[in-house]
Protein backbone atom coordinates (compact mmCIF):
# COMPACT_ATOMS: atom_id res chain seq x y z
CA UNK A 1 0.00 0.00 0.00
CA UNK A 2 1.14 3.39 -1.06
CA UNK A 3 0.06 6.97 0.80
CA UNK A 4 0.42 8.13 -2.86
CA UNK A 5 2.53 11.02 -2.26
CA UNK A 6 5.71 12.60 -1.36
CA UNK A 7 5.67 15.95 -0.22
CA UNK A 8 3.21 18.21 2.16
CA UNK A 9 -0.16 17.45 1.72
CA UNK A 10 -2.82 19.91 0.47
CA UNK A 11 -4.63 21.75 3.12
CA UNK A 12 -7.99 24.01 3.25
CA UNK A 13 -7.57 24.54 6.94
CA UNK A 14 -4.48 25.68 8.39
CA UNK A 15 -2.82 23.11 10.90
CA UNK A 16 -2.31 25.51 13.86
CA UNK A 17 -6.44 26.21 13.59
CA UNK A 18 -6.63 22.51 14.24
CA UNK A 19 -4.23 21.99 16.51
CA UNK A 20 -5.99 24.56 18.43
CA UNK A 21 -9.24 23.14 17.92
CA UNK A 22 -7.25 19.50 19.17
CA UNK A 23 -5.87 20.87 22.22
CA UNK A 24 -8.14 23.37 23.35
CA UNK A 25 -11.29 21.18 22.39
CA UNK A 26 -9.87 18.76 24.11
CA UNK A 27 -8.69 19.81 27.26
CA UNK A 28 -12.25 21.72 27.86
CA UNK A 29 -14.09 18.79 27.15
CA UNK A 30 -12.18 16.52 29.90
CA UNK A 31 -12.65 19.28 32.25
CA UNK A 32 -16.06 19.63 31.59
CA UNK A 33 -16.80 16.38 32.05
CA UNK A 34 -15.02 15.83 35.21
CA UNK A 35 -16.19 18.11 37.16
CA UNK A 36 -20.13 18.44 35.86
CA UNK A 37 -22.19 15.48 36.90
CA UNK A 38 -21.90 12.05 36.02
CA UNK A 39 -24.58 12.66 33.42
CA UNK A 40 -22.77 14.97 31.45
CA UNK A 41 -19.56 13.07 31.36
CA UNK A 42 -20.30 13.02 27.15
CA UNK A 43 -17.98 16.18 27.76
CA UNK A 44 -15.15 13.66 27.34
CA UNK A 45 -16.32 12.30 24.73
CA UNK A 46 -16.66 15.71 22.24
CA UNK A 47 -13.06 16.83 23.95
CA UNK A 48 -11.79 13.11 22.58
CA UNK A 49 -13.50 14.36 19.06
CA UNK A 50 -11.33 17.53 19.02
CA UNK A 51 -8.35 15.44 19.81
CA UNK A 52 -9.06 12.68 17.23
CA UNK A 53 -9.39 14.94 14.36
CA UNK A 54 -6.41 16.66 15.17
CA UNK A 55 -4.14 13.22 15.32
CA UNK A 56 -6.07 12.85 12.07
CA UNK A 57 -4.78 15.46 10.47
CA UNK A 58 -1.23 15.34 11.91
CA UNK A 59 -1.22 11.82 10.52
CA UNK A 60 -2.67 13.54 6.76
CA UNK A 61 0.34 15.34 7.10
CA UNK A 62 2.94 13.49 7.56
CA UNK A 63 1.60 10.15 5.54
CA UNK A 64 1.57 12.14 2.90
CA UNK A 65 5.32 12.47 2.70
CA UNK A 66 4.99 8.60 1.56
CA UNK A 67 4.73 6.68 4.40
CA UNK A 68 2.79 4.10 2.85
CA UNK A 69 2.13 1.23 5.39
CA UNK A 70 3.38 2.91 8.51
CA UNK A 71 -0.05 5.01 8.28
CA UNK A 72 -1.77 2.26 10.44
CA UNK A 73 1.37 1.93 12.54
CA UNK A 74 1.73 5.60 13.22
CA UNK A 75 -1.90 5.44 14.47
CA UNK A 76 -1.64 2.54 17.22
CA UNK A 77 2.09 4.20 18.25
CA UNK A 78 0.25 7.56 18.65
CA UNK A 79 -2.27 5.62 21.58
CA UNK A 80 0.71 4.19 22.47
CA UNK A 81 2.64 7.32 23.20
CA UNK A 82 -0.49 8.44 24.89
CA UNK A 83 -1.35 5.54 27.41
CA UNK A 84 2.21 6.38 28.67
CA UNK A 85 1.91 10.09 29.03
CA UNK A 86 -1.57 9.86 30.23
CA UNK A 87 -1.32 7.65 33.07
CA UNK A 88 2.03 9.35 34.09
CA UNK A 89 0.45 12.59 34.54
CA UNK A 90 -3.03 11.52 35.89
CA UNK A 91 -0.84 9.87 38.50
CA UNK A 92 1.19 12.94 39.74
CA UNK A 93 -0.77 15.99 38.34
CA UNK A 94 -3.62 15.45 40.35
CA UNK A 95 -6.31 18.36 39.24
CA UNK A 96 -3.52 19.07 36.71
CA UNK A 97 -3.23 15.88 35.26
CA UNK A 98 -4.69 16.12 31.62
CA UNK A 99 -2.20 19.67 31.16
CA UNK A 100 1.24 17.65 32.73
CA UNK A 101 -0.11 14.14 30.84
CA UNK A 102 -0.39 16.58 27.19
CA UNK A 103 3.09 18.19 27.88
CA UNK A 104 4.67 14.82 28.69
CA UNK A 105 3.15 13.42 25.47
CA UNK A 106 4.99 16.37 23.19
CA UNK A 107 8.41 15.19 24.97
CA UNK A 108 7.64 11.86 24.13
CA UNK A 109 6.39 12.41 20.86
CA UNK A 110 9.26 14.95 19.98
CA UNK A 111 11.74 12.03 21.48
CA UNK A 112 10.70 9.51 19.13
CA UNK A 113 10.42 12.13 15.78
CA UNK A 114 13.97 13.11 16.56
CA UNK A 115 14.96 9.06 16.55
CA UNK A 116 12.89 8.47 13.51
CA UNK A 117 14.30 11.50 11.41
CA UNK A 118 18.05 11.38 12.87
CA UNK A 119 18.35 7.50 13.96
CA UNK A 120 16.38 5.71 11.40
CA UNK A 121 16.63 8.10 8.73
CA UNK A 122 13.11 7.91 7.11
CA UNK A 123 14.18 11.88 6.13
CA UNK A 124 10.00 13.65 6.44
CA UNK A 125 10.67 17.30 7.69
CA UNK A 126 7.60 17.55 9.26
CA UNK A 127 8.48 13.87 11.41
CA UNK A 128 9.27 15.66 14.83
CA UNK A 129 6.24 17.79 14.66
CA UNK A 130 3.64 15.46 13.64
CA UNK A 131 5.19 13.06 16.00
CA UNK A 132 4.76 15.94 18.96
CA UNK A 133 1.24 16.63 17.42
CA UNK A 134 0.15 12.95 17.58
CA UNK A 135 1.02 12.00 20.68
CA UNK A 136 -0.90 14.73 22.36
CA UNK A 137 -3.48 14.10 20.39
CA UNK A 138 -3.68 10.95 21.58
CA UNK A 139 -3.04 11.49 24.97
CA UNK A 140 -6.53 13.57 25.03
CA UNK A 141 -8.06 11.17 23.11
CA UNK A 142 -8.02 8.31 25.58
CA UNK A 143 -8.28 10.86 28.75
CA UNK A 144 -11.28 12.03 27.18
CA UNK A 145 -12.51 8.85 26.29
CA UNK A 146 -11.99 7.42 29.85
CA UNK A 147 -13.63 10.56 30.77
CA UNK A 148 -16.45 9.18 29.36
CA UNK A 149 -16.78 5.73 31.06
CA UNK A 150 -15.38 6.30 34.30
CA UNK A 151 -16.61 10.04 35.09
CA UNK A 152 -13.76 11.50 36.13
CA UNK A 153 -9.98 11.66 35.68
CA UNK A 154 -8.77 10.74 39.01
CA UNK A 155 -6.48 8.21 38.09
CA UNK A 156 -7.68 5.78 41.25
CA UNK A 157 -11.00 5.96 39.35
CA UNK A 158 -9.50 5.40 35.73
CA UNK A 159 -7.31 2.24 37.09
CA UNK A 160 -9.86 0.76 38.56
CA UNK A 161 -13.41 1.06 35.96
CA UNK A 162 -10.91 1.94 32.76
CA UNK A 163 -7.36 0.19 33.18
CA UNK A 164 -8.01 -2.49 35.53
CA UNK A 165 -11.05 -3.74 33.58
CA UNK A 166 -9.67 -3.94 30.27
CA UNK A 167 -11.47 -0.82 28.75
CA UNK A 168 -8.10 0.51 28.05
CA UNK A 169 -7.77 -2.16 25.39
CA UNK A 170 -10.92 -1.07 23.99
CA UNK A 171 -9.81 2.77 23.99
CA UNK A 172 -6.56 1.68 22.20
CA UNK A 173 -8.29 0.09 19.44
CA UNK A 174 -11.08 2.77 18.88
CA UNK A 175 -8.50 5.70 19.63
CA UNK A 176 -5.88 4.40 17.03
CA UNK A 177 -8.71 3.60 14.29
CA UNK A 178 -10.42 7.05 14.68
CA UNK A 179 -6.97 8.50 14.05
CA UNK A 180 -5.55 6.50 11.73
CA UNK A 181 -7.87 5.24 9.48
CA UNK A 182 -9.86 8.60 7.77
CA UNK A 183 -6.53 9.27 5.67
CA UNK A 184 -5.89 5.54 5.32
CA UNK A 185 -9.09 5.21 3.79
CA UNK A 186 -9.16 8.24 1.67
CA UNK A 187 -5.81 8.21 0.89
CA UNK A 188 -4.71 8.90 -3.35
CA UNK A 189 -4.18 11.71 -5.81
CA UNK A 190 -7.99 12.39 -5.00
CA UNK A 191 -7.93 12.68 -1.47
CA UNK A 192 -8.93 15.86 0.21
CA UNK A 193 -8.28 17.15 3.89
CA UNK A 194 -12.56 18.47 4.80
CA UNK A 195 -13.43 14.43 3.48
CA UNK A 196 -10.42 12.84 5.45
CA UNK A 197 -11.49 15.10 8.62
CA UNK A 198 -15.22 14.39 8.51
CA UNK A 199 -14.35 10.65 8.33
CA UNK A 200 -12.35 11.30 11.69
CA UNK A 201 -15.62 12.89 13.37
CA UNK A 202 -17.56 10.08 12.63
CA UNK A 203 -15.13 7.38 13.87
CA UNK A 204 -14.77 9.26 16.71
CA UNK A 205 -18.09 9.29 17.40
CA UNK A 206 -18.30 5.68 16.95
CA UNK A 207 -15.42 5.44 19.74
CA UNK A 208 -17.77 7.94 22.35
CA UNK A 209 -21.44 5.49 21.53
CA UNK A 210 -18.96 2.61 22.23
CA UNK A 211 -17.67 3.94 25.64
CA UNK A 212 -21.10 5.50 26.35
CA UNK A 213 -21.72 1.33 26.53
CA UNK A 214 -19.14 1.06 28.61
CA UNK A 215 -19.97 3.85 30.86
CA UNK A 216 -23.21 1.99 32.30
CA UNK A 217 -21.13 0.04 34.46
CA UNK A 218 -19.94 2.55 36.31
CA UNK A 219 -22.03 5.40 35.84
CA UNK A 220 -25.95 4.02 35.87
CA UNK A 221 -28.17 4.07 32.44
CA UNK A 222 -29.41 7.47 32.17
CA UNK A 223 -25.31 9.00 31.97
CA UNK A 224 -24.89 6.10 29.04
CA UNK A 225 -27.99 6.68 27.59
CA UNK A 226 -26.98 10.09 26.96
CA UNK A 227 -23.08 9.22 25.84
CA UNK A 228 -24.50 6.85 23.43
CA UNK A 229 -27.46 9.71 22.18
CA UNK A 230 -24.46 11.99 21.91
CA UNK A 231 -22.12 10.10 19.81
CA UNK A 232 -25.06 8.13 17.75
CA UNK A 233 -26.22 11.89 16.95
CA UNK A 234 -22.71 13.54 15.77
CA UNK A 235 -22.10 9.65 13.90
CA UNK A 236 -25.45 10.25 11.94
CA UNK A 237 -24.37 13.95 10.80
CA UNK A 238 -20.87 13.01 10.10
CA UNK A 239 -21.89 10.02 8.01
CA UNK A 240 -24.35 12.00 5.92
CA UNK A 241 -21.96 14.78 5.58
CA UNK A 242 -18.96 11.74 4.91
CA UNK A 243 -21.58 10.67 2.12
CA UNK A 244 -22.04 13.57 0.67
CA UNK A 245 -18.40 14.95 0.10
CA UNK A 246 -17.61 11.24 -1.43
CA UNK A 247 -20.10 11.93 -4.29
CA UNK A 248 -18.51 15.23 -4.62
CA UNK A 249 -15.20 13.84 -5.06
CA UNK A 250 -15.89 10.72 -6.42
CA UNK A 251 -16.19 10.42 -10.77
CA UNK A 252 -19.43 8.44 -10.83
CA UNK A 253 -21.52 6.60 -7.90
CA UNK A 254 -23.42 3.77 -9.00
CA UNK A 255 -25.11 1.18 -7.44
CA UNK A 256 -23.15 -2.46 -8.12
CA UNK A 257 -26.11 -4.93 -7.22
CA UNK A 258 -25.36 -8.28 -5.54
CA UNK A 259 -22.54 -10.21 -6.31
CA UNK A 260 -22.85 -12.76 -9.05
CA UNK A 261 -23.40 -16.42 -7.69
CA UNK A 262 -20.80 -19.19 -7.82
CA UNK A 263 -22.86 -20.68 -10.90
CA UNK A 264 -23.53 -17.62 -12.63
CA UNK A 265 -19.82 -17.03 -12.87
CA UNK A 266 -19.42 -20.57 -13.92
Amino acid sequence: MSAGGSGGAKTAYPPNTIMAIGAVGGLAGIYLGHFMPPAYSFFGGLGAICAIVWGADAVRRVASYGLGTGVPSIGMIALGMGIIAALFGLSVGGIAGPIVSFIVAGIIGAIIGILANKVIGMGIPIMERAMVEIAGAGTLAIIGLSVVIAGTFNYADVVQNVVANGYIALIFIIGGMGILHPFNANLGPDETQDRTLMLAVEKAAIAVVITGFASSLHEGLMAAGLNILVGLIIWAFAFMKYYELVKRDAYSVVGTGLLPSAEELQ
